[in-house]
């Protein structure tokens, strides 16, 4: 009874050793598409990033401080972000949208005041919000995913170097045991006969 136990114990956990490694290698798959985008983001981001800094620093440097305080004192534009998941390989990651909220027209100050730079600047940092939030999904859905794919690597690694082994070797051994007891019974069982013939 315990080495047909074992025998189903095995087979489930050869099945299910199939079934986690095949649900790994899709992830890994799927992982390194994620983190192609996530470099090629990342590149365009931080370039866009450096251009919008330089080109405050431009816009202060031809403006006066308290000028540059006063314009940009009251915002135009309301951010609102909308978080939601998506399922990936059975893992709920973040998907972020925005949605903006106007005020007033696209600027929030009087062009008399300002640069063009200034004007400039500001164009720029409502493009590259957008694509800072699409970067924060996607760097924490590769970290979520990285974190998934070494979960089932261990289970995978568990039990194709611990369980199926153990159990394969529990039942070599009640397989031998049952060999052994039946050899000692038919020995047992030759030997009776030929006394029994003798006493004959």
């Amino acid at each position: 009874m315990e080495l047909k136990r074992l025998k189903a114990r095995l087979k489930t956990a050869q099945r299910g050793h199939k079934l986690l490694k095949d649900k790994t290698d899709e992830m890994v798959r799927r992982f390194s598409i994620v983190v192609k985008e996530n470099k090629k983001l990342r590149d365009e981001v931080e370039g866009e990033v450096a251009n919008v800094l330089a080109q405050f620093s431009v816009a202060r440097s031809l403006m006066r401080r308290s000028e540059i305080a006063l314009s940009f004192a009251m915002p135009a534009v309301s951010v609102e972000l909308d978080c939601s998941t998506n399922n990936i390989m059975s893992v709920d990651v973040p998907k972020l949208s925005l949605k903006e909220k106007r005020s007033v027209g696209k600027y929030p100050y009087s062009f008399i005041d300002t640069t063009s730079e200034a004007d400039y600047a500001v164009k720029l940092v409502g493009e590259v919000l957008t694509k800072l939030v699409k970067l924060a999904e996607i760097e924490k859905t590769t970290a979520m995913l990285a974190d998934e794919i070494e979960k089932g690597k261990r289970r995978v690694n568990a039990l194709e170097y611990v369980m199926i082994p153990n159990i394969e070797e529990t039942i070599k051994y009640i397989t031998m045991k049952l060999e052994e007891n039946d050899r000692s019974s038919r020995t047992r069982l030759m030997k009776v006969k030929s006394m029994l013939e003798e006493k004959k």
